[in-house]
């Protein structure tokens, strides 16, 4: 099970920023086949809202997947007490 783990924090790590490289990509292509004008600026705002929430999660993902590569979950209390 902690090989699963340290494998799948392995993958989060390299997801993470996969994702927002892939978001800009697709946000730079939207906003180059809006129409001119407000729809553009409204596409713009659009994907520039969706960037500014999900690179802080994506973040999140990669500091939680080094924190399970790095074995920080192999041994998890299983009550309070453990703690």
């Amino acid at each position: 099970m902690n090989a699963i783990k340290k494998l799948l924090g392995l993958l989060w790590m390299i997801l993470a920023p996969t994702a927002v490289v892939m978001m800009f990509q697709q946000a730079g292509e939207k906003i180059n086949l809006a129409a001119e004008g407000v729809a553009r600026t409204n596409t713009a705002l659009q994907w520039g809202i969706i960037l500014l929430i999900f690179i802080p999660v994506s973040i999140g993902m990669i500091i939680f997947g080094y924190y399970s590569f790095k074995g920080e979950y192999d041994a998890l209390p299983s009550n309070s007490e453990e703690i």
